[in-house]
């Protein structure tokens, strides 16, 4: 880092910056995820990372609010969306469309999601769970595997929108490379 003086910066926005949009083969299916700003948070990151599609599975989900909306800044206008009330019926068709399914959750085998390697999984399905319980256990026992994030505090969970935006990074992190050679 040099010690020479500040250079000035000029912040970017909508407006004047450029990213080239994406789309990766990645869907996110919440178990239970009910919380407005939680979903307002999610779309909002499937909208950043390129999210192909959320899936928002179980009772008394609601897509909407002045919370859910105000946290989505409109994103949920974009991102392609479906709440099911069985997130069972949604892997038997995620399976049948040849998806990896992760769950991101701390168990017993689950693999700290720095040491995965994403880069030969050609769809992905990333289930994430409810926001007190995490993923059901009935849920766990169908994935193809479970990854968690190393954490260094007392806490052995976080929110669920921030664990996901940390997934998510990882997962499109090490497909970038892929898509860019094609």
């Amino acid at each position: 880092m040099s010690t020479s003086p500040l250079s000035m910066s000029t912040q970017l926005h909508h407006e004047n910056t450029a990213f080239t949009k994406t789309q990766f083969p990645l869907i996110l299916v919440c178990n239970q995820v009910a919380s407005p700003a939680n979903i307002g948070s999610i779309f909002r990151l499937a909208d950043s990372f390129g999210i192909q599609k959320i899936f928002f599975c179980g009772t008394d989900i609601t897509i909407g609010g002045k919370r859910m909306e105000r946290t989505a800044r409109a994103t949920h206008k974009y991102v392609s969306y479906e709440v099911k009330e069985s997130i069972q019926d949604v892997i038997i068709t995620l399976k049948k469309e040849a998806y990896s399914l992760i769950a991101l959750e701390i168990t017993d085998d689950s693999i700290p999601i720095d040491q995965m390697d994403f880069t030969s999984l050609e769809k992905i399905a990333l289930i994430i769970g409810e926001e007190s319980l995490g993923v059901a256990p009935e849920i766990l026992n169908q994935m193809q595997c479970n990854t968690h994030i190393t954490m260094h505090g007392n806490n052995s969970s976080m929110n669920v929108a921030a664990a996901t935006s940390i997934a998510v990074y990882e997962i499109t992190k090490q497909w970038t490379p892929r898509l860019n050679k094609k």
